[in-house]
């Protein structure tokens, strides 16, 4: 793992600035203020963009890199960022279910889906920030929690090899109950709008709630996805990248495969494996070290196995089902 961290305190604000005006872009440039129906097209877009910047991202650490410390440390910590950003997307890909079980339960028109999504990044970038810091801090001065960390992941990823297929049911969810019984809400939706005023007094709209249990659910996903990375590396800057990529790109993911996302049924395993995987990996640490190519194939083989066995299966389903 690397002890120090490669970010300098130039790289920092350029990654921060570089990030700030990409929002700026999505929000007042590209269509973010005015609402509208994400077609395929932008999405796809928006998935290669995120992706590209990802890969170009990479190449400049890589070469940065490779002209301050030598080309070992310049692969090693590329492949560190790549194997994070793969292991982060794929995580991050179960906040894409819990997304389409929210607007369904609400009935969200999909014009109004993209920019609480918006609002939805803004806040996780905040709240992960602010986990990867304190995570960062606490393994740095108690290097056990790595095998805390390492058996919850085992846990964790178990627990949803059993539970996979079962939806939760947000009519008993404890926050949605609490913010009905403590706010007035409106019956419906007013536009994009979060709250407004009726007979002088404030509402909130289920828009209001909808964003609510976005944010929660990110939290609760960044509570698996950022001990996850540190099987790979306790380097701030790197970890901070790679999470704030994956968020980036969700939303656009999102939108490219919402529509579809019953095809991918088998990926909740594969995600679940990949936690056991990297799990297992920080609690053999101590007797072996895994190499990074091996964690960054790995990974990514489980993921495309699991994608390809789905598209497999459910275009079978598909097939038998028209023909009867």
């Amino acid at each position: 793992m690397t002890a120090i961290s490669v970010g300098q305190s130039w790289m920092w604000a350029a990654f921060i600035l570089f990030v700030l005006a990409m929002l700026a872009l999505d929000l007042f440039v590209f269509g973010g203020r005015k609402a509208h129906r994400v077609s395929v097209r932008e999405a796809l877009t928006w998935v290669i963009t995120w992706t590209s910047l990802a890969l170009v991202f990479a190449v400049l650490l890589w070469w940065y890199l490779r002209s301050m410390f030598g080309a070992e440390v310049a692969q090693h910590t590329t492949l560190e960022f790549l194997t994070g950003y793969l292991i982060e997307q794929s995580l991050s890909i179960d906040n894409m279910f819990v997304f389409v079980m929210i607007f369904g339960y609400f009935a969200v028109p999909p014009e109004l889906q993209r920019r609480v999504l918006l609002y939805g990044v803004l806040g996780a970038i905040i709240m992960r920030a602010g986990m990867i810091f304190a995570g960062v801090w606490l393994v740095q001065e108690f290097a056990w929690l790595l095998y805390i960390f390492g058996a919850f992941l085992v846990i964790t990823g178990i627990k949803m090899l059993i539970f996979a297929n079962q939806q939760p049911d947000l009519e008993k969810n404890p926050l949605l109950r609490w913010l009905r019984s403590h706010l007035r809400i409106t019956d419906g939706f007013h536009g994009e709008r979060f709250f407004v005023r009726q007979n002088g007094l404030r509402w909130a709209t289920p828009m209001f709630l909808v964003l609510v249990l976005i944010e929660a659910s990110d939290l609760v996903f960044a509570v698996d996805s950022i001990p996850a990375i540190f099987a790979v590396t306790t380097d701030p800057f790197i970890v901070f990248t790679s999470n704030i990529f994956a968020i980036m790109g969700l939303r656009a993911l999102y939108f490219l495969l919402a529509d579809m996302a019953y095809r991918f049924h088998l990926l909740k395993y594969g995600l679940a494996i990949v936690l056991v995987f990297i799990g297992g990996k920080m609690l053999v640490a101590p007797w072996w070290h895994m190499p990074i190519q091996w964690s960054l194939t790995t990974v990514g083989g489980i993921i495309l196995i699991s994608v390809l066995l789905s598209l497999a299966l459910t275009k079978s389903k598909t097939r038998v089902t028209g023909e009867q």
